[in-house]
């Protein structure tokens, strides 16, 4: 008997934001009132599963280098903790922290 599992959209969001959260110049994720759980969105257009990730990111920190590794460590947890390939992960610099005090 070949068995199926279901993974929901509530724990692979969890999933992506916990590895976003490690990448380091990410202050944490944007929350919005569009539909996103706490800064995620799980997209799945037949089983074909893409993340979006809104982010802060810290002041002074490359938007797009913070980006690009977001983007392998949160396809790489998910393959590795669900064996989820997403098609993409997309990331939205929302906001950039506030510079350091003087």
């Amino acid at each position: 008997m070949e068995g199926h599992s279901v993974i929901s959209a509530d724990v692979l969001a969890r999933y992506a934001a916990d590895a976003a959260l490690e990448v380091r110049g990410v202050a944490r994720l944007a929350e919005s009132s569009l539909h996103r759980h706490r800064g995620v969105r799980v997209i799945d257009d037949d089983g074909n599963l893409a993340i979006e990730l809104h982010l802060r990111i810290d002041w002074g920190a490359s938007a797009s280098q913070v980006a690009a590794t977001v983007q392998e460590r949160v396809a790489r947890y998910l393959g590795r903790m669900t064996d989820v390939v997403p098609r993409a992960v997309d990331v939205v610099v929302d906001e950039f922290g506030p510079p350091p005090a003087d």
